[in-house]
């Protein structure tokens, strides 16, 4: 009946016995009995041997399968075969018919990526992490057919709109479109984005504000364990949201979601990729990465504020922001022995950049190193580790999280200046203000720590 039920869903109730058919040595029931549910049935109050015997098994002989059992496995063992022979016959069918769709088809079941032109992707000056995101939604919207993007009720700020634009949104009875309208629910879209990569040949993404990552943690907790690729987009990274208030402001959520970049699956590996962008070039690297991991899931961890773009010695910043991504964490602005070496992710790398030319007024050298993905870096060789953040240099880090984000990365004789609170809610410049993100006040931190 669930099956045939095309328009709603079905809830299959089976009205069970607990510990069904459990008897205690005497014979006398113990049915019903909690303690049967999370212990073998002998630590439970059971009797293991009495138990087996009232069910119709041997305690002596207990991997007798009996003969009702074989009969109907051996029944369904011959459904299916006819069933995988029919479903063959009519794919082979199918891909002679529709050689071109069969080609495309094949290329999504097998995580091929269509080419696309990362550098390419144009990005006004200065913009915002999510615009810069948006930026590339727009192309992979028009160029990665097999893409699904969701967003909870908030994609004219998470601006996962871009891609909506290429497209339309599922709606009943037409899911010709690719965006997923989720609504306030969180938690529902990260699985159903899961239930998307487990299906397979379909990329899935959903964004929504950094701080209902919280909601979402069970079925990202998920997807890092089940090894599924699913892009997480998450803006309003820090603070700096504007007037919504502390109920929107991140503040511990970054040192919360790198824990699963520590965090190894059965593979081996980290078992998540964790992304925060400095500028425009690192977002369009990110999203390359994102979309080139078919391993663990992804996030993209986003301003809602503009960014200054980063500068390139090099004179090329895509090129630079590729190479040093792709190793978790490079330098952005370098000097031979420095005094100091200024370590950030995300908006606060900029603000760095500044300092430094700050302290150079008064003699002093920086180089500033910007690590967007810090589980990455710290799988990279020591050697490349070590060419980053010298030892032997004091390192000073700059987080709008919790000063734990940037400790491991800076190390026990460097310092960390981040935010230790939460609660008030003003217009980011404000609150940059006020809890001290700005040049000089940065600038007095580190003079003061090197003055130590």
């Amino acid at each position: 009946e669930a099956q045939g039920e095309k328009e709603r869903p079905t809830i299959i109730i089976g009205h069970t016995v607990m510990g069904r058919g459990c008897v205690k040595a005497d014979g006398s029931c113990f049915e019903g009995q909690c303690s049967t549910h999370g212990q073998p049935l002998s630590a439970s109050g059971a009797d293991y041997a009495a138990t087996m015997r009232n069910l119709g098994a041997d305690p002596e002989n207990p991997w007798v399968i009996f003969e009702d059992v074989k009969a109907l496995y051996e029944a369904r063992r011959e459904q299916l075969r006819e069933i995988v022979k029919t479903r063959r016959a009519e794919q082979a069918a199918w891909e002679a018919a529709n050689p071109e769709l069969a080609k495309e088809l094949n290329a999504f079941l097998n995580n091929k990526l269509p080419e696309i032109d990362w550098a390419a992707i144009p990005h006004k000056p200065n913009i915002a992490s999510r615009q810069a995101s948006a930026d590339v939604l727009g192309v992979l919207a028009e160029k990665v057919n097999n893409m699904i993007v969701s967003s909870a009720d908030l994609a004219n700020s998470d601006k996962t709109d871009a891609f909506l634009k290429k497209t339309h949104p599922f709606v009943k009875g037409d899911f010709s479109g690719a965006f997923l309208h989720a609504g306030v629910t969180e938690l529902t879209m990260a699985s159903v984005m899961n239930g998307i990569a487990l299906h397979g040949g379909v990329i899935g993404a959903c964004g929504t504000f950094f701080v209902f990552s919280d909601y979402m943690k069970p079925a990202v907790r998920m997807a890092a364990l089940m090894e599924l690729p699913v892009k997480y987009i998450w803006t309003h990274d820090a603070f700096r949201v504007g007037e919504d208030g502390p109920t929107h402001e991140p503040v511990e959520q970054e040192a919360q979601i790198r824990l699963m970049e520590e965090l190894r699956n059965l593979s081996g590996k980290p078992s998540m990729l964790v992304l925060r962008p400095a500028d425009a070039a690192e977002t369009s690297v990110a999203w390359e990465m994102a979309m080139e991991n078919f391993e663990t899931p992804s996030a993209l961890v986003l301003s809602r504020q503009n960014l200054p773009d980063l500068p390139a010695a090099s004179g090329n910043r895509f090129a630079e922001a590729e190479t040093g991504c792709r190793r978790g964490g490079y330098v952005v602005v370098d000097e031979q022995q420095p005094d100091v070496i200024l370590v950030a992710n995300g908006s606060e790398v900029s603000l760095l950049c500044d300092v430094a030319a700050g302290i150079a007024e008064q003699g002093l050298k920086a180089r500033v190193v910007s690590v967007p993905s810090i589980g990455l870096f710290n799988n990279q060789p020591v050697e490349y580790r070590q060419a980053v953040l010298t030892p032997g240099v004091p390192a000073f880090g700059l987080t709008a999280g919790l000063p734990s984000t940037l400790r491991g990365v800076v190390g026990s004789d460097g310092e960390v200046f981040g935010l230790d609170h939460f609660g008030a809610s003003a217009p980011y410049k404000v609150l940059d203000e006020k809890f001290g993100f700005t040049v000089d006040a940065v600038k007095g931190r580190v003079l003061a720590f090197l003055g130590k």
